[in-house]
């Protein structure tokens, strides 16, 4: 179960070079199974060409390695964290994909202009607040998770699985880690888009709300209807 575990990690990882969401050795991607409290993520700093499945390390929600002859990544406590506080989520994605990140580096959430955003966040994207001196000197990686809860102490997560880290960059997540992977490529599409928008129309709103919950319901809750069954 575990060499699934490492795979699914693996496929996820190397589908974002492949989605152009990373340069360099930039992001990772991390997946759980929930019933061990163990997930799989990339190692640190290890080139995208080369990865094998077998490189990725395990870890658990402790934040102990399980198993793995390399060092996890470096934001191993940020997807921890969200692990321990969202249940629901199977997977956690992390990129510097260029338009998300240059929102992100601005401070700007993502608005929801149209309808290829609300199909899959049901609002914008929102932005975190700056993290302090204190926390950037402490435990960094951890009170970057913790400032993502922070934002998301009144939005489901579920309902919008995705964030802006105010000066550094997106993270998505959902329940499982190839979903998350796809959300993490629409993100990008959407913050492309809103950015075109905007250079068009400055003072474009965002989207009616009942077109926003027309689109976002289709493929999200009890009564999609987008897909087959």
């Amino acid at each position: 179960m575990l060499t699934e575990l490492k795979r699914e990690a693996y496929e996820a990882n190397v589908a974002l070079p492949r989605h152009g969401l990373i340069n360099l050795t930039f992001g990772n991607a991390s997946a759980i199974d929930r019933a061990r409290g163990i997930f799989a993520i990339k190692p640190s700093g290890v080139d995208y060409a080369v990865l094998r499945p077998r490189d990725m390390v395990l870890v658990d929600l402790e934040g102990r390695k399980v198993e793995g002859a390399l060092n996890p990544s470096s934001d191993t406590p940020t997807h921890r964290r969200l692990y321990v506080a969202w249940k629901g989520i199977g997977g956690v994605v992390h990129t510097h994909s260029s338009v998300a990140t240059a929102f992100a580096q601005a401070g700007w959430e993502i608005p929801c202009l149209g309808t290829t955003h609300a199909d899959y966040f049901c609002g914008p994207v929102p932005v975190t607040r700056k993290l302090t001196p204190r926390e950037i000197a402490g435990a960094y990686e951890w009170e970057t998770g913790n400032v993502i809860l922070e934002r998301f102490r009144r939005l489901d997560p579920l309902d919008c699985p995705g964030v802006l880290v105010n000066r550094h960059a997106p993270f998505t997540w959902n329940v499982t880690v190839a979903k998350a992977v796809e959300v993490a490529v629409a993100l990008e599409c959407c913050a492309h888009m809103a950015l075109m928008s905007l250079s068009l129309a400055p003072r474009l709103g965002a989207i009616e709300p009942a077109l926003l919950a027309k689109h976002f319901k289709r493929k999200h809750g009890p009564g999609a209807t987008y897909g087959q069954k």
